[in-house]
């Protein structure tokens, strides 16, 4: 059994218009050749017919002519004077004759006397007649013109020249103009090899269904991935971005209608709005790897690397959404605090009970009662403070966890006498880890400021919502610590990325305070620093709850 051929692999997108082109060509050149002939041929008749009438014209006019017929033998002057003007003007006959058609010359002397082969039209009525008819010398295209004398026609003149001689020039204006066209062609079909040699490196041999099926991969691939993809030309120009880029980056402009009314392709980096520390990261000609930035509301991942070639023609951008990570590692690391002091208190505990159990031994019931108690109120005196004034659970178990790690660094946290937060204020819109982020990093950075100033450390905490005509218009944050302050120069730059008082470790550092700002900014709130009472800085925090409100209004309709 014979086994089938496989399919043959249809030609490649460069071949086809290769062939297209060469018949295109082709087609172009034989049709201007044609025309060029056809044009020729009317040409050289129209001149040959003109030079034939300039002749008998001529010759009509002549007063020896006039003089000639006028004597009893016209032949005897006429036939030399006819056949010197042939060969003067080059046309093939000249006869001249009476009115009748009876020839007095003829280029063969023999026919002299004969009738002229030929129609003669209204020349014997004065009137020029033109024709081309097979004489006596082949066909040929005559001219027979009315000679005049004292307002009478007295004679008749014709004058031709050969189809063949037509024909000979036609053939060497034939000759050139199959050279002239022939080198078109071989011209046009070297450009055209050229041209596709060309589209053929770079369409790497594909033909025209290879090309429209990886383009619709390529844009499905774009289109699915998560992960979001920006590449830059060598003019740092956006050439690609994908729908996950567009999202990370904030960019509203869509593929079909831009909604901030410019398209985000073709645009500058350094157009788009971004974050200062991103567009240097964007533009950098160093590669960047695993870089963390902040956008309006989102925390990326950006990796970066320069197209490879000998000149550099651009740059490809990866970005990976870090947000809900950044906030999980965030989470974590509160648990992993409070762990830390779970341990740490159930160390003390441990102490503390020994203790107890030796006094018992002792025979001290009473000090060990009196220890006890006071270990009891001490502990207590605060989750009392913080359960009654906080009703978010949430946030008051926040508030215990920081509690207990500052306990464990030698500082003092405190929830002032003002904080009061009800439960059920907090809109649904306002999410229990938004407000971890911003409270939790606020005591971090305040116990890391205050923690030099053991035993006197302070941080104190306050919680509140903001009260108008309608219930509560915001919710108020307050973290003051008597650590060394902030510089007033340093007060706009503490909210950047990078920004911090402490050595970094793995890049986990400078990143605190800018993701408060941008998670209170999403909210449609603002944070500001000033100096505290008894020294240190004081953080404040508004976020608007109203707004949450008209959202989820709006959602509802």
């Amino acid at each position: 059994m014979r086994t089938p051929r496989p399919p043959r692999r249809p030609r490649s997108l460069a071949g086809q218009l290769f062939a297209m082109q060469v018949v295109l060509v082709t087609v172009l050149v034989t049709g201007c050749a044609v025309f060029a002939y056809i044009t020729d041929r009317m040409q050289a008749e129209e001149s040959a017919r003109h030079r034939a009438g300039a002749a008998a014209k001529a010759i009509a006019r002549s007063p020896s002519v006039r003089e000639a017929i006028r004597t009893p033998r016209p032949e005897k002057r006429l036939q030399p004077y006819a056949e010197q003007v042939r060969h003067d003007t080059g046309v093939t006959f000249v006869t001249i004759m009476d009115t009748r058609g009876i020839r007095w010359s003829h280029p063969n002397p023999e026919r002299i006397g004969g009738r002229f082969v030929g129609h003669l039209g209204d020349a014997a009525k004065g009137r020029t007649f033109y024709e081309t008819y097979t004489g006596t010398l082949g066909p040929s295209v005559r001219v027979v013109t009315p000679v005049r004398d004292e307002g009478r026609v007295v004679g008749l003149v014709s004058a031709g020249i050969g189809v063949d001689t037509i024909t000979e020039q036609l053939r060497r204006q034939v000759v050139l103009l199959l050279g002239v066209a022939g080198g078109a062609l071989a011209l046009g079909g070297l450009g055209t090899y050229v041209i596709n040699a060309r589209l053929r490196r770079h369409t790497h041999g594909m033909n025209a269904a290879e090309l429209s099926t990886m383009h619709d991969y390529h844009q499905a691939a774009l289109h699915a991935v998560r992960e979001g993809l920006l590449m830059l030309d060598g003019q740092q120009r956006v050439a690609l971005v994908n729908d996950g880029a567009r999202e990370l980056l904030g960019l509203r402009d869509t593929a079909d209608s831009p909604g901030d009314g410019q398209r985000v392709l073709g645009r500058s980096v350094a157009e788009l709005g971004l974050p200062p520390a991103l567009t240097c990261a964007l533009l950098a000609a160093e590669p960047r790897v695993d870089e963390v930035h902040l956008t309006a509301d989102r925390v990326v991942v950006v990796n970066t690397s320069p197209v490879a070639g000998g000149d550099r023609r651009g740059t490809v951008v990866t970005l990976r959404d870090h947000t809900e990570l950044q906030s999980l590692a965030g989470e974590l690391d509160s648990v992993r605090g409070f762990a830390e002091a779970l341990r740490s208190q159930a160390h003390e505990a441990a102490n503390r009970l020994h203790a107890m159990v030796s006094l018992i031994e002792l025979g001290r019931t009473e000090a060990a009662v009196e220890f006890a108690t006071e270990e009891l109120e001490l502990a207590q005196a605060l989750t009392d403070q913080v359960v009654a004034a906080v009703a978010e659970p949430v946030l008051a178990a926040l508030l215990l966890g920081k509690a207990a790690q500052a306990n464990e660094r030698g500082v003092e946290l405190t929830l002032t006498p003002d904080s009061r937060l009800d439960d059920g204020l907090l809109p649904p819109g306002l999410a229990h880890r938004d407000l971890i982020t911003v409270l939790g990093n606020l005591i971090d950075n305040a116990v890391d400021a205050a923690a030099p100033r053991i035993p006197h450390a302070r941080v104190g905490v306050s919680v509140r919502g903001e009260p108008d005509a309608d219930g509560y218009a915001a919710l108020l944050i307050r973290v003051a610590d008597n650590g060394p302050g902030i510089a007033p120069e340093t007060a706009q730059t503490i909210f950047e990325r990078g920004w911090s008082t402490k050595p970094a470790h793995g890049g986990a550092r400078g990143i605190g305070l800018a993701l408060v700002r941008q998670t209170v900014r999403r909210h449609g709130g603002a944070v500001t620093v000033a100096e505290a009472a008894g020294g240190g800085a004081e953080f404040s925090v508004r976020l608007p709850l109203r707004e949450h409100e008209r959202e989820r209004e709006r959602e509802s309709r």
